[in-house]
């Protein structure tokens, strides 16, 4: 498989970004499968702006749309936005969930060190006091995240700008 530029990963951020909010708007207006879930206005992020994309490539999100978006049939709150490392990825098999193995069942590839994915809370929470949490995308991380764990443990391993994990 090919990795992509980092223009033609803008590019295809931007028009899914623009295709799932208008997706979005039907869906909470009650014409969605979705709509007990998905709120009439955007999502929000930690830092109280707008909740931007956490991955494309896997695609990523509770409902597999690239967002830390949650709902109420989002049991596990798949909200932390956070760039695999391959210490996580050893430490949640460990714990019973073997992200990096490959599902074909469910059409999901495996998770590698460096790929963006929304985590459960709780799992990270768990890895960071285990002293192995992932990096994390503050302005993808939905604010439910707070819930969960504080703004102070999600910076203490902010990703720095330009660094970790392609869309």
């Amino acid at each position: 498989m090919f990795r992509r530029s980092p223009l033609l990963r803008a590019l295809i951020a931007a028009i899914l970004t623009v295709a799932l909010s208008r997706t979005l708007s039907v869906m909470a207006a009650g014409n969605g499968d979705r709509g007990a879930d998905v709120a009439s206005t955007p999502a929000k992020n930690v830092l109280g702006t707008q909740l931007q994309a956490c991955g494309f490539d896997p695609v990523t999100g509770f409902y597999r749309d690239g967002f830390c978006h949650t709902g109420p049939t989002d049991t596990g709150r798949h909200v932390v936005a956070a760039v695999c490392t391959q210490e996580f990825l050893e430490f949640t098999a460990s714990r019973g969930n073997p992200l990096n193995r490959p599902a074909p069942a469910y059409g999901f590839p495996g998770l590698k060190p460096g790929d963006r994915w929304c985590l459960c809370a709780l799992r990270w929470k768990e890895a960071y006091d285990a002293g192995v949490a992932p990096p994390v995308d503050l302005a993808a991380t939905h604010e439910g995240a707070l819930r969960y764990v504080t703004m102070e443990q999600l910076q203490e391993h902010a990703l720095q700008p330009n660094a970790g994990g392609d869309l």
